[in-house]
């Protein structure tokens, strides 16, 4: 008796595989000239300061909500003073890098999804290849490569305006002044928080990157290829970002006393 695989399953296998060998080849142009410095600036541009203004906002209501929801607790069992300890080592080893890679997802990944296939659908990407260009290499990797740029630099943004926006409630509710709560998070915080939480981002954006590129390069069935290209790199790159933090948060207590 033959045992059928089921549809889903060999699916997602398939697209895991096409995925990895999209990254493969990914490595491979990166690392061969010509590089397209003018385009890889400007998508740093695109992705990066673009998307400044939804960060910071993200940021500062992370430090708020933090500060509010944990401060009735740290109250009750009078240890307020660790209040400071406790927010920025939060924000600055988990929710700061992925709740920025989750909003950065939905803007950077679909955008470049919904961009690359609307470009497949309307044969751009194919009159690039006749013309002699290298559209894998102009489009995704300078594409890739600045978001692996960008997300780090954005992450410790949005690290700086949270803390900022805890120390604002501090300041409110503790009367606690922004040197004194900076001073205490700068002594609580060491390379072992630092380190493996900004190393993580470069695979953040990374994931961000390929996977939208990924689903726009390959985008089928016309304009309503678009929209699902966008949708599912959002849906993809939010499960690979929780995955690739798994892993990170695994190997750093291994390597790390934390």
């Amino acid at each position: 008796m033959k045992f059928k695989t089921p549809k889903k399953i060999k699916q997602s296998l398939t697209e895991i595989g096409e995925l990895s060998y999209f990254a493969g080849r990914f490595f491979k142009e990166a690392l061969r000239p010509p590089f397209e410095f003018n385009e890889f600036l400007r998508q740093c541009y695109q992705i990066g300061y673009r998307s400044l203004t939804l960060v910071l906002v993200t940021g500062f209501i992370i430090g708020l909500v933090l500060d509010l929801q944990s401060r009735p607790t740290m109250v009750q069992f009078g240890a307020v003073s660790w209040m400071p300890n406790m927010v920025g080592i939060s924000i600055v080893r988990e929710l700061g890098p992925v709740i920025t890679a989750l909003v950065c997802a939905g803007r950077i990944s679909s955008g470049i999804g919904a961009e690359l296939g609307s470009m497949r659908v309307t044969e751009q990407i194919d009159a690039m290849e006749v013309s002699g260009t290298n559209p894998f290499k102009y489009l995704v990797v300078t594409r890739v490569m600045a978001a692996i740029l960008m997300l780090p630099l954005l992450v410790i943004v949005s690290d700086a305006v949270a803390l900022f926006g805890s120390a604002l409630i501090e300041n409110i509710k503790g009367n606690v002044s922004f040197q004194l709560y900076f001073n205490t998070i700068f002594d609580a915080l060491s390379y072992t928080d630092l380190i493996p939480a900004i190393i993580k981002t470069f695979f953040f954006g990374f994931a961000i990157g390929l996977v939208g590129c990924f689903k726009g390069y390959y985008s089928k069935k016309g304009t309503a290829g678009v929209g699902i290209a966008a949708n599912t790199a959002v849906v993809m790159t939010s499960l690979l970002l929780f995955l690739i933090d798994f892993v990170a948060v695994f190997i750093s207590n291994i390597f790390f006393d934390v």
